[in-house]
């Protein structure tokens, strides 16, 4: 029985079943335009089978989404205790080791033609991801912040001359760099 014919009538999708036969054990002949299935083999069987495997598949699937849901919730969570200042310490903290210079990057693509209307936008999303990425950098260093917080910015306008003489333009390039030294820092002990 083609495997088109089976996954019409047993509403499964076809592509995957056909993908998942190799590793069945059930008897398959592969060919040009579909594949065909042993007609000698219980075919509702077979199906179950496969449908018991897809439902596995996508228990795991769905338990990877949350685990990776929960890891990026939490490391947000981390993010957003990492302190940043331009300065150079923070009112009632005390600075107990300094880790080193440490710097966030993100570039974007602006279309030459519209520039205008994605130059702020662009700016402020590239801006905000450099600092996650100083974060992060942060983070790895076993910093809680980030003191003489800076950023450095790079615009690029690519044109190239053609072999004829003529120009061609491309997109413009926006970059920012978010630079700064890690620190571990402790609230200091209050005194009433």
């Amino acid at each position: 029985m083609k495997v088109k014919e089976i996954a019409r009538t047993h509403g499964i999708d076809g592509g995957w079943f056909a993908a998942w036969l190799p590793q069945s054990g059930y008897k398959f002949k592969q060919g040009l335009l579909d594949t065909d299935v042993d007609d000698s083999q219980n075919i509702p069987e077979v199906v179950a089978k496969f449908k018991e495997f897809a439902a596995a598949q996508q228990k795991a699937h769905e338990e990877e989404q949350a685990t990776q849901q929960a890891a990026a919730q939490q490391l947000s969570k981390e993010l957003a205790g990492v302190l940043v200042t331009s300065g150079f310490n923070f009112d009632g903290y005390t600075i107990t080791k300094y880790s080193g210079y440490i710097s966030g990057d993100d570039i974007v693509e602006l279309d030459r033609y519209n520039v205008a209307g994605q130059m702020l936008p662009s700016l402020v999303q590239i801006r905000r991801n450099a600092l996650i990425e100083l974060k992060q950098a942060a983070l790895d260093l076993g910093c809680n912040a980030v003191i003489g917080v800076d950023f450095d910015y790079l615009w690029i306008d690519p044109v190239n001359v053609r072999n004829d003489g003529g120009l061609t333009y491309y997109p413009y390039i926006s970059g920012v760099t978010a630079n700064g030294n890690a620190v571990v820092i402790e609230a200091n002990a209050r005194t009433s």
